[in-house]
């Protein structure tokens, strides 16, 4: 024990005194190294050990650090809890690693809002302050070793490298061929992260019982009242989908188990019984719909009891493939034997109603501002869908935003005819009339943009994670590696310079060298800055972190382009 933290301390002797001089390169092989441990002793079910590896980790310079940069770096760093503290300075930052401790650490209550929901409830969302965030992080990677290791091959939710397209895929895969079940449990748990037993998670996540429960414990602030909270986890901490999902874990493991031991194992390869879960939606197929009614469903009802769960009796149902059910925005449905799948009814309506209200509300800007507005929400969702069935749904859709573009053009002008406003605002590009762009003057020249088409959005068939994959096992080390930067060149596809900087910097920092991912994000950084005359070309730029860009700019180091 003692020998890894002294490891810890040394790789980071002769070291860091500031926050823009930590190496944050050396502080990733730390805890990833400290990470492979917990899992190695997670797989050999030696749990002494994994707590004590667990207890090293959080205490750990290199831990507490990572766990700073990475509540600081996220789309919620600059929304404040209940003590409206931001760590929005190096120096700030820099002290809070010395704050990351365990004895007298006490959590302050949640600050309470609520977002919208598709079906016009609203959500409730707990937001931790900053430290309790920054120690939910610290904790959560002694966790994620464990829950990584522990989890249902068949899991997608939450967890490293895998997506709602992976869960879309393994569907496919049970439902696609002619032998596949034909009947599946639609299922919902209500209210999952509101009601999951305090009691059941103290006594089986695998981390510091005593932290846990003042995270559970620490109640929640809404118009000022303070309310305690007696069940769940509350959805907007850090850790809490990580705990969702060991509550979750053993659905699909512990399920088939039972059937074997109650019914044999070549019957139970009969009754083709899958389960793909996402968070806490997941299907179960099954051969008849009396097995998934009296034999599969009390066996799950009675599963969640024990955590304190139900499912939803409004959003679970027992179908058949070719009637076709929904799960994570696609419809999945055989028509005359083929499975098809295909974007939502309902996730179209809400897409489409949520694209009018930005042109509604923005009747009065330029042209320019409002392609701005729209081309991350178009390209977001047509990528998302990317993978199905989505042609004609694109093209439909792209016809119905025309016309509402159509509609705020005219309104911009009532007294001009509509060959006017087609000529200003939809000009004819290369092989493609009715575009809805404009030029746009940029400090020395000008340049074409235009809306998003999902019309020409390619269809691409994703390639699905291995169920078997552990990010911390060393032997799937290189499949992690290379699965990763595929992902992220896919992400960044719109952006061809983007794709040629990333291949080239091997999908490292050229700062730090530490990767980059869709978490950590990047920034496109100018080597001789523009307002010195540096030009837009590749061979003077490279990305960096967003933390490191900072760094860079604040205390001026000088960024080389790294050698091939």
């Amino acid at each position: 024990m003692e020998e890894l933290i002294c490891e810890d301390q040394s790789a980071l002797s002769g070291a860091p005194q500031s926050w823009t001089t930590i190496q944050w390169r050396r502080v990733e092989r730390n805890v990833r190294a400290m990470q492979i441990r917990i899992a190695k002793a997670t797989q050999e079910e030696d749990w002494r050990r994994v707590k004590a590896l667990q207890r090293s980790l959080t205490r750990s310079f290199s831990a507490k650090a990572l766990a700073v940069r990475r509540v600081t770096e996220n789309q919620g760093k600059r929304t404040a809890g209940v003590d409206r503290e931001l760590w929005d300075s190096p120096e700030v930052r820099w002290k809070a690693i010395g704050r990351l401790k365990r004895r007298g650490y006490r959590p302050l209550p949640l600050r309470r809002v609520y977002i919208p929901k598709a079906n016009g409830k609203e959500r409730p969302l707990g937001i931790p302050t900053m430290l309790d965030r920054a120690m939910q992080a610290l904790y959560l990677l002694a966790l994620e070793p464990v829950s990584e290791s522990t989890s249902d091959p068949n899991s997608y939710g939450f967890r490293i490298n895998r997506s709602t397209a992976d869960a879309m895929s393994q569907l496919f895969v049970s439902l696609s061929k002619k032998a596949s079940s034909q009947w599946v449990l639609e299922a919902d748990i209500k209210g999952c992260f509101d009601h999951i037993s305090h009691d059941w998670l103290e006594r089986n996540v695998p981390m510091d019982k005593a932290i846990l429960r003042k995270w559970l414990k620490a109640g929640v602030v809404f118009q000022g009242q303070f309310q305690a909270t007696e069940a769940g986890t509350p959805q907007g901490g850090i850790i809490s989908p990580t705990l969702a999902n060991v509550a979750l874990n053993g659905l699909e493991n512990q399920l088939l188990a039972h059937l074997k031991a109650t019914l044999g194992v070549v019957r139970t390869k009969k009754l083709k019984v899958n389960v793909v879960r996402y968070a806490d939606d997941f299907v179960i197929t099954g051969s008849t719909p009396e097995l998934l009614e009296n034999e599969i469903k009390p066996w799950v009802e009675q599963f969640l009891a024990v955590r304190g769960l139900s499912l939803s009796t409004e959003k679970t149902r027992i179908v058949n493939i070719a009637e076709g059910f929904d799960f994570l925005g696609w419809n999945f449905r055989k028509y005359s034997g083929k499975l098809l799948i295909k974007p939502s009814k309902k996730n179209v309506r809400t897409f489409y109603r949520k694209v009018k209200e930005e042109i509604s509300a923005h009747k009065q800007v330029r042209q320019e501002d409002l392609i701005r507005l729209l081309n991350p929400i178009l390209r977001g969702w047509a990528r998302y869908h990317s993978p199905v069935v989505a042609k004609a749904t694109f093209n439909r859709l792209e016809h119905d935003i025309f016309w509402a573009l159509w509609q705020w053009a005219k309104r911009r002008h009532p007294n001009k005819s509509a060959e006017w406003v087609r000529k200003k605002y939809f000009p004819p590009t290369v092989g493609r009339g009715w575009v809805f762009g404009t030029m746009v003057a940029n400090s020395d020249s000008k340049r074409w943009m235009e809306l998003y088409s999902l019309a020409r959005t390619p269809i691409e068939r994703h390639k699905k994670i291995k169920g078997d994959y552990n990010p911390f096992d060393p032997a799937q080390e290189m499949y992690g590696e290379t699965l990763r930067q595929e992902r992220l060149l896919q992400s960044m596809s719109h952006r061809k310079q983007w794709v040629r900087l990333y291949v080239d910097q091997r999908g490292l920092c050229a700062l730090c060298r530490c990767k980059m991912t869709k978490e950590t994000g990047w920034h496109d950084h100018h080597i001789e800055y523009r307002v010195h005359g540096g030009s837009d070309v590749l061979g003077n730029r490279v990305l960096l972190h967003p933390n490191c860009h900072a760094q860079v700019h604040a205390s001026g180091i000088n960024v080389v382009k790294p050698a091939l």
